[in-house]
C-alpha cells in the first residue's frame, strides 16, 4: 500500500494541472524529534499506518510505539532518532496527499538526515531501504562519537568568513551552513572549547553547545562514512524523478551514481543549507513546505529568503489546514 500511495502522489503531483505550483518540499534532520510525533497523523489517516507499520517490520522492532510514547532518552538516541524523524516525516507527506494538499514542486531537499526523506520522496530510494539505512547511519555515528568523542556548537551573529578562520586556528570544522544568523560548528572537545571561545572574542553573539552524540558533518565522522560506504552498496539506488537539492553542493541530484556519492560525502561535509535555499529561491520557489516533525527548517528560511511563503506539515490538523 505504501509504494501505491507514493507512486499516487508523484503521478499527481507530475499531472499538468500542478505545474504551475513553485514550490519546494524540505525535511527536517536530527534535533527535531519528540516523544508524541506522528501519533495523530497515524490515528487520522490510513496512508500513515502503513508508513509506520512498514518501518516497524524493516527494523524489526516498534519504532511506532518508541515515537508515540518514549522514553525521550530513547528516543533522542541518534540510532532511534534517525529512522523515527524519517517515518514520521514520510508519514505526513502521505497524509498531505490523501488531503489532495500536494503540488508538483520545483525541488525536495532535506538537511542532513533530512535528505534521505527528500530521496524517499523523488523515488531516489525504497522507504523500506531508507528507515534500516539511516538506522545504521546513526548506528555508525554513535560508534564514531564514542572512537573520536567531540561535539558541535551553533554560533549567532558571526559571518562565514570570520568563522572560517576561528576553524583554521583551532581545527574545528564548519558542519553546517544553516542561515545568514546561524552556523554550526564540530570538533573534538577540546577543540570545540577552543572554537567556541574564540568565537565569543571575534564577536559572535551567542554560542550553543549541541546536545549531541558526537561531531557530526567533520572528519571525525571518517569512520562512519566509510561504513555508509560499504552498505549503501548493499542497497538499489536509482534516479530520482525529482531534483534533489544536495546538501554537500547545493546543486541537484540526478543520478543514482550522484546519491551514492552524496550520502557518504555528506557524514563528513558541511551541511550547505543556505546556499540550497538559496539556490532554490534563485531558480523560482517561492513556496517552502517543511514536512515533518518541528518548525526548525522553517525558522531558518525565514532568515535566508525573508520573502518566501512558509507552511509546516507536522500533524493531522496542519494538514487537514494547508492551503498550498
Amino acid at each position: 500500500m505504501y509504494s501505491v500511495c507514493l507512486v499516487s502522489a508523484l503521478n499527481r503531483m507530475t499531472s499538468s494541472s500542478n505545474q504551475a505550483a513553485r514550490l519546494a518540499y524540505v525535511f527536517p534532520g536530527q534535533g527535531t524529534q519528540m516523544v508524541g510525533m506522528g501519533l495523530d497523523v497515524y490515528q487520522s489517516f490510513p496512508e500513515a499506518r502503513e508508513v509506520f507499520r512498514q518501518a516497524d517490520e524493516a527494523l524489526d522492532f516498534p519504532l511506532s510505539r518508541l515515537c508515540f510514547e518514549g522514553p525521550a532518552e530513547e528516543l533522542s538516541r541518534t540510532i532511534n532518532t534517525q529512522p523515527a524523524v524519517l517515518t514520521v516525516s514520510v508519514a505526513c507527506f502521505l497524509a498531505m496527499h490523501r488531503e489532495g494538499r500536494d503540488g508538483m514542486p520545483l525541488f525536495v531537499a532535506g538537511h542532513s538526515l533530512g535528505e534521505y526523506t527528500a530521496l524517499v520522496i523523488a523515488k531516489g530510494l525504497d522507504f523500506r531501504d531508507a528507515v534500516r539505512l539511516v538506522r545504521e547511519r546513526g548506528r555508525l555515528m554513535e560508534e564514531a562519537g564514542r572512537l573520536h568523542p567531540g561535539g558541535m556548537a551553533a554560533v549567532m551573529g558571526l559571518d562565514e568568513a570570520s568563522l572560517e578562520e576561528v576553524c583554521q586556528e583551532t581545527g574545528a570544522q564548519i558542519a553546517n551552513v544553516n542561515s545568514p544568523e546561524q552556523i554550526v560548528i564540530s570538533g573534538g572537545r577540546e577543540t570545540m572549547a577552543w572554537a567556541m571561545d574564540l568565537a565569543r572574542a571575534r564577536g559572535a553573539r551567542r554560542v550553543v553547545p549541541l546536545e549531541v552524540s558526537g561531531a557530526f558533518h567533520s572528519n571525525l565522522m571518517q569512520p562512519a562514512a566509510e561504513g555508509m560506504a560499504r552498505i549503501i552498496d548493499q542497497y538499489p539506488v536509482r534516479d530520482p524523478l525529482l531534483p534533489v537539492v544536495a546538501n554537500t553542493t547545493a546543486r541537484p541530484l540526478t543520478t543514482a551514481e550522484d546519491i551514492r556519492g552524496e550520502l557518504v560525502r555528506q557524514m563528513c561535509s558541511c551541511v550547505q543549507w543556505r546556499h540550497s535555499v538559496e539556490y532554490m529561491a534563485h531558480r523560482g520557489v517561492s513556496t517552502f513546505v517543511e514536512v515533518g516533525p518541528g518548525r526548525v527548517l522553517t525558522g531558518l528560511i525565514k532568515r535566508t529568503v525573508a520573502e518566501a511563503r512558509l507552511l509546516n506539515i507536522g500533524d493531522a490538523l496542519s494538514v487537514k489546514n494547508m492551503d498550498a
